[in-house]
């Protein structure tokens, strides 16, 4: 577009520029060669791959969040101090809030914030419910369940970071089970309240088999991975990315891991959320707002180098293997941060048909004794507008 200058003198004529101005997109990003299991579904929940044109939730009760729309203006500067709690010990999945937090994202927007590590996301819910921290991050079916529980302390996502639970039952090549029908008669391991474990009926009886028709043993934390390596147990139930490393460091051979995931029959729920308690929300209405601002971008910038996310992670938490963390990080961006749904709706959003089924599958799965309103388990007013949730190009 041409640029007018103005007058200097009288004796001198105004000499006009023109300027040209070209905008190169970037290059795609490089192509991933891991593969997810394919296990044909067997009932219907299936993570869309085409998204609704409206993705608008019922508004939510006046009882629960303060009457504030989204608004379009810059929201005003904050001095505000958070209390953020992990579901577990920073590993890889906590990487974009080490981000968020050593590059200053967080601190430009007024906010102050302490991550401090968790020990489950029940746990992490019950915390974030007692006013110990501010806001937290947890399963979000833990907190439906906690909301049944304890409806004066009612608890709400406001930004699913999980876009796919990664329940998953995991055995070894040798026991010749490769698809759920070959767990029948066969012992299985996982700690009493693992969320995999406790879906196990519901996962069960969408695979059209007994749930009584295996034999749970209840195994500690630490040792879930070590009892199937050893041959204690046929399988074990946990998260994908957490067992699946689990048994890397047990010596087990990758070649010899063979892997059930939920999702891939029909059990396609939500994960780990951004959580809050209702009156929190509406007594501070701007601090979640301006805390996911500063959080998308340190996701984006996680998706953009996964290893420079790693390396900021192992100065939060120098006792891990960054070679490990960065292999388990890439993976849980492939499978759970990245999905078709997110290309579309952008990091934090649901799909109100997705978010019902999922409550009901999450009421019938943990036998709540009422199943909650969508708009009693998640809100995306505190979400940043579309553009500066979705993906990065590169």
């Amino acid at each position: 577009m041409a640029h007018k200058s103005s007058t200097i003198t009288h004796s001198k004529l105004g000499i006009a520029l023109a300027i040209l101005l070209t905008a190169c997109n970037a290059p795609p990003p490089a192509g991933r060669t891991a593969t997810p299991t394919t296990h044909p579904p067997i009932a219907a929940t299936p993570i869309p791959t085409q998204i609704p044109a409206s993705t608008a939730l019922p508004s939510a009760t006046p009882d629960l969040l303060p009457a504030v729309a989204p608004s379009a203006t810059p929201a005003p500067k904050l001095q505000a101090t958070v209390r953020f709690t992990l579901d577990w010990i920073p590993e890889a999945p906590s990487s974009p809030f080490y981000v968020a937090l050593e590059k200053g994202y967080f601190a430009a927007e007024g906010l102050q914030v302490s991550i401090e590590p968790g020990s489950g996301s029940a746990v992490s819910v019950a915390k974030v419910a007692d006013g110990s921290f501010d806001l937290g991050y947890a399963d979000i079916n833990s907190m439906i369940e906690f909301n049944d529980k304890n409806p004066d302390k009612a608890m709400l996502a406001i930004g699913v970071v999980y876009n796919v639970a990664p329940f998953t039952i995991f055995t070894l090549k040798n026991n010749n089970i490769k698809e759920p029908k070959d767990l029948i008669g066969k012992k299985l391991g996982a700690p009493a309240g693992d969320a995999a474990r406790r879906l196990w009926p519901l996962f069960a009886r969408l695979t059209t088999i007994d749930p009584a028709s295996v034999e749970w043993v209840t195994i500690e934390p630490a040792q879930r991975e070590a009892a199937l390596a050893r041959g204690d147990v046929d399988a074990i139930s946990g998260f994908y990315s957490t067992s699946w490393f689990g048994l890397v460091k047990n010596k087990v051979s990758r070649a010899d891991i063979v892997t059930i995931k939920y999702s891939d029959y029909g059990l396609a729920l939500y994960g780990n959320s951004i959580v809050a308690s209702a009156a929190y929300l509406k007594d501070n209405p701007e601090v979640p707002r301006a805390f996911l601002r500063a959080l998308a971008r340190g996701w984006k910038d996680t998706l953009l180098d996964p290893k420079a996310a790693i390396e900021t992670l192992k100065r939060a938490n120098p006792k891990i293997d960054a070679a490990l963390e960065l292999r388990r990080l890439e993976q849980v961006i492939f499978l759970n941060y990245l999905t078709a749904e997110v290309k579309q709706v952008g990091f934090g959003q649901v799909v109100p048909d997705r978010l019902t089924r999922n409550i009901e599958l999450i009421t019938e799965g943990f036998g709540l004794q009422t199943k909650p309103a969508p708009d009693a388990v998640f809100t995306d007013i505190y979400l940043p507008p579309l553009a500066d949730r979705l993906p990065p190009s590169k």
